[in-house]
């Protein structure tokens, strides 16, 4: 489905995917509601375009006044990576709920599935454990890396999602990987016009979780 753009990653990987850019982990928006943190990697940091044309910005717009975002995401995280940092932004931050976006760089260099998604459980377990609702956002790899480590890398979303019944979106980029008009030069990235479509692919899976957030303030 996806194979014209994976293709594209390994020829670029080296150069641009596993740049690391500092975060300041700061709110997008910082009035009163609920706290969403999102822990990504340059899907999630708007590499390669304005800060503010991102889809994290773009989901802060949408809340308005209604919740605090907090984008954690930094280019060319790992799962390893995130999980470092997350102990810390998940106290520091108290977040109602938890948006997952890693695993990408994981793929790309060929680590071990089975370590990415103890990474991941990791940081689903420390979520629910401080209350916060966790939304898992999936990625796949190129199938250059072998049919059956695809299926094993693929797999880890599908597998915590009903593990730990958590909310999942399968492919963050559908309906933007295969067109060159929506991803940058390197055909990594999407563009800033490739954005609200990446809010549109989270947003059925987080609206649920916000009105369960909403009613659980009003109670």
């Amino acid at each position: 489905m996806v194979t014209g753009w994976l293709v594209l990653l390994i020829v670029t990987f080296a150069s641009s995917s596993i740049y690391a850019g500092s975060v300041s982990a700061e709110p997008v928006n910082a009035d009163a509601g609920p706290t969403l943190l999102v822990m990504g990697d340059s899907l999630s940091a708007a590499y390669g375009i304005e800060r503010e044309e991102g889809w994290v910005s773009l989901l802060a717009e949408r809340l308005d006044d209604d919740a605090q975002v907090i984008n954690a995401s930094i280019s060319g995280e790992t799962t390893s990576g995130g999980l470092q940092r997350f102990t810390e932004l998940l106290g520091q931050r108290q977040p109602d709920i938890v948006l997952l976006e890693l695993g990408g760089n994981d793929g790309l260099r060929g680590l071990a599935p089975n370590q990415m998604q103890a990474n991941l459980a990791s940081m689903i377990e420390q979520s629910q454990d401080a209350g916060a609702q966790v939304l898992l956002l999936g990625i796949d790899i190129p199938p250059n890396y072998g049919q059956a480590y695809r299926d094993a890398f693929t797999g880890v979303f599908r597998s915590l999602a009903e593990e730990y019944d958590v909310a999942l979106v399968p492919f963050l980029l559908e309906d933007i990987a295969l067109d060159k008009a929506l991803m940058q030069s390197d055909g990594i990235h999407p563009t800033a016009d490739a954005q609200p479509i990446i809010l549109d692919n989270v947003w059925p899976a987080l609206k649920p979780l916000l009105e369960t957030t909403y009613q659980a303030a009003a109670e």
